[in-house]
């Protein structure tokens, strides 16, 4: 009889948990949930107290059946999942299904994968908290709720397939919003005004800039005008010390969005290898809101800047939470050793390992010291004064270790350096002064960070919550993140050098996103839908007060079924008086105008493979009348922003581009984006080409790089099978035959030698399955 069984959510966990424990521990992995909420019914026993109605995957019966074997020849069962509420309903799902008894079973939590902290967890075990698991339980049920009854209604009113959620539809209409304020925003163009004076000793130079912006060209060229006979003196020299204080150490939410600045990382690879860090022993628990450090980190953390940096460089801090609505009391995120100054297996988490180390040392360290000077000259004859500013570095701090990025999209225009030394009073020469045309800049769009950052503000979702939900809304095509090419702009430059005042006209590049999140059309249609019917489900205030009411149950001070019943009453009625509503048009349809051809009106709207423009209206009831026309939006447009004119010319399509091999070419769009069809066979047109436009030339260059590329695919095809064939893979050689790929095994060198035979072995030992039907994944925790 074995004499302990510890259950966790991950292999990696149990593989490194096995290491500190004795041969009397046999560790098990449950592959984070192991029942769910009924997938195909609703789940949700309304009628008796909103009863969850669990059941165990298919996938997971075995491993249940494996667990329940092991914890009967178990004298003593330690449940060691992670210790949030996702964590808690593991253990309790555990206890449940497996059948335990509470004579043997333990709760053991800790944050930290560390032969210490598993030892100190076994010596201080508790019971299941039940307040946890409920918190837990009402925001699975809520969602469920939402998510099952609104569900129906987007399928009949906007598209078929379509799934809505509680916190996702809140974050789309974050990403809606912004998008829409950028489509309005109205830049503004004012000159920013910058001199380049000669001190007294005729070759250093002195930058500053005019202490405000100027409105127009007619009022830059009466400056520069009083300017030419002015004289230049320093009027005011003022140095004062400034501080500046490292930031605290990494919570979930700051860890994502450092990881996205620095390292390029996205919301989820970050959460993924933070992961695999803390499973392997080597950071504390990933999600957390909490920016405590316990007393053994500070005092590593004490004891390696004294030995790298010295006693000077060392400050004790000691931060506390603020956020409201904290969950359960976690670290922040930090090294488990802080003396290994590099851990992780693969670059990637060696990088984010760094990043969290640094961080953390630097929260233990002293200040920042820096002197600014501020330099003023006046311009006689005026009220208006050039000013300049410099800092200097006279004691670095924690900057030695770790500055914290900022993803504000404004740049900072003021530059900060070191300044020549000048005295009161001094009369400068002017070398030149340049006044650039400046416009207010529109809002940002959100990265991923970002828009974790104002969920974070507006108190909505939770740690275990942000990775997951901006992976639903990109997963359900309502949000893609994407690049957005800029348009150019004209600008002036008015320049008064040596006494002649210049203008000229230069161009920029405005408006460009790299990886930025855009809403889709699909996104933004179902978000108005909501907005109009279901005004409280996308309320910020409201989302985030139902996270209050988890946190209230989370503390034993609320009864979680209260909570959904009081959210249920008002959501309910509201769904089947939405259902009832009859509209005339499609929710999102727009009509842009009057087709000049053929007199019928011109709608948007979306179809079933996404946006589309229709020409005419369909007749049901007259089978004779003729039928609408129907031409999808190009990549780039939007049923929001299209127009008329736009929107007619995608009826130019498909259209004839020319004839190749005695063949003809048709460019045209299709449910994956532009394509030219040739010979039966059909080429992608790349983005920077538009099939309106594309010339034969060009298309005939994407049918022969096509070719070419389908060639280098190709290892060995047989006259005797034409569908056998043996080709190049992402992942290396494989067999295709009859629509389906089989893995050529490793003892293989050369694929080309393979004969017919010896490929028809291969696809019948692997028992006539594809490759792609024998991978099966476990689904861990979120």
């Amino acid at each position: 009889m074995q004499k302990n069984l510890v259950i966790v959510e991950s292999p990696a966990k149990a593989k490194t948990i096995e290491k500190f424990l004795g041969k009397e521990y046999k560790v098990m992995s449950s592959y984070g949930h192991i029942r769910d909420l009924k997938t195909k019914e609703f789940g949700v026993d309304v009628e008796h107290d909103y009863a969850p109605q669990y059941v165990v995957p298919a996938d997971k019966k075995k491993l249940v059946s494996e667990l329940k074997s092991a914890a009967k020849s178990a004298e003593q069962v330690w449940l060691a999942s992670d210790e949030d509420r996702e964590g808690e309903a593991i253990s309790w799902h555990l206890y449940e299904v497996l059948g335990l008894k509470p004579e043997n079973t333990k709760r053991i939590v800790f944050h930290e994968i560390t032969k210490n902290a598993i030892l100190h967890a076994i010596e201080t075990p508790r019971d299941i908290n039940i307040n946890l698991v409920n918190a837990q339980q009402a925001r699975r049920v809520l969602d469920r709720i939402v998510g099952f009854e609104l569900s129906p209604i987007l399928w009949r009113k906007v598209k078929p397939a379509l799934s809505a959620g509680r916190v996702q539809s809140v974050a789309v209409r974050l990403i809606v919003e912004r998008e829409r304020e950028i489509n309005e925003f109205v830049s503004e163009a004012a000159f920013r005004v910058i001199a380049n004076f000669i001190l007294p000793d005729g070759t250093t130079v002195l930058k500053a800039e005019l202490n405000r912006r100027l409105k127009d060209k007619k009022e830059v060229e009466t400056f520069l005008e009083s300017c030419k006979n002015a004289s230049f003196t320093i009027n005011d020299i003022t140095t004062k010390p400034v501080k500046k204080s490292p930031a605290p150490p990494f919570t979930t939410s700051t860890l994502q969005q450092e990881a996205a600045r620095k390292l390029g990382y996205s919301v989820s690879q970050t959460m993924m290898i933070a992961q695999r860090l803390y499973e392997s022993g080597l950071v504390t628990y990933m999600r957390t809101d909490s920016v405590n450090l316990s007393d053994l980190a500070l005092g590593t953390a004490k004891e390696a800047i004294f030995e790298t940096y010295g006693e000077k460089y060392y400050k004790f801090r000691q931060y506390h939470t603020k956020s409201k609505g904290a969950q359960e009391a976690h670290e922040a995120i930090r090294p488990t050793y802080i003396s290994n100054v590099e851990a992780g297996s693969s670059p990637q988490e060696k990088k984010l390992y760094e990043l969290i180390r640094k961080r953390t040392i630097a929260c233990q360290m002293a200040d920042a010291e820096l002197e600014r000077t501020t330099i003023s000259v006046g311009v006689s004859g005026q009220t208006e004064r050039f000013v300049a500013v410099g800092e200097v570095i006279s004691f670095e701090g924690f900057l030695q270790v770790y500055m914290e990025s900022n993803d504000d999209d404004v740049e900072k225009e003021q530059e900060n350096g070191l300044l020549p030394p000048v005295k009161l009073h001094e009369v400068l020469s002017l070398k030149d002064i340049v006044a650039t045309e400046r416009f207010t800049q529109r809002p940002p769009r959100y990265t991923e960070a970002s828009l974790v950052r104002r969920l974070e503000e507006l108190g909505i979702g939770r740690p275990s919550t942000y990775a997951p939900t901006i992976q639903t809304i990109q997963n359900r095509e309502y949000v893609v993140k994407g690049d957005k090419e800029g348009t150019e702009r004209t600008y002036t430059v008015v320049s008064l050098s040596k006494g002649k005042i210049k203008e000229t006209e230069k161009t920029e590049i405005v408006g460009a996103d790299r990886n930025k999140l855009m809403p889709t059309d699909i996104g933004t249609v179902v978000n108005d839908f909501l907005m109009e019917y279901f005004p409280d489900v996308l309320d910020y205030n409201f989302t985030a007060s139902v996270e209050k009411e988890f946190d209230s149950v989370a503390d034993g001070e609320l009864v979680w079924t209260k909570a959904i019943d009081k959210f249920y009453k008002i959501f309910h009625p509201i769904v089947e008086a939405t259902a009832a509503v009859k509209t005339e048009h499609k929710v999102g349809e727009r009509q842009l105008g009057v087709d000049p051809k053929s007199g019928n009106p011109v709608f948007v709207k979306i179809g079933r493979y996404g946006p589309v423009v229709q020409i005419g209206v369909s007749h049901a009831d007259d089978k004779e009348a003729p039928k609408p026309q129907f031409a999808s939006l190009m990549k780039g447009q939007s049923i929001d922003t299209i127009t008329l004119e736009e929107a007619l010319k995608l009826f130019d399509l498909p259209r004839t581009v020319g004839e190749y091999e005695g063949k003809v070419m048709v460019a045209a769009v299709g449910r994956f984006g532009p394509f030219i069809r040739h010979d039966g066979k059909f080429v992608s047109i790349p983005k920077d080409l538009n099939p309106l436009t594309i010339t034969a030339e060009e298309a005939i260059a994407l049918i022969e790089g096509k070719r070419e590329k389908d060639e280098q695919r190709f290892i060995k095809k047989f006259e005797e099978d034409p569908e056998m064939e043996i080709l190049k893979g992402r992942f290396g050689p494989y067999i295709s035959y009859q629509k389906a790929n089989y893995r050529i095994p490793k003892t293989v060198t050369d694929p080309a030698t393979l004969t017919l035979e010896d490929c028809k072995k291969i696809i019948a030992e692997a028992g006539e399955k594809p490759a792609s039907a024998k991978k099966t994944t476990r689904k861990k925790k979120a």
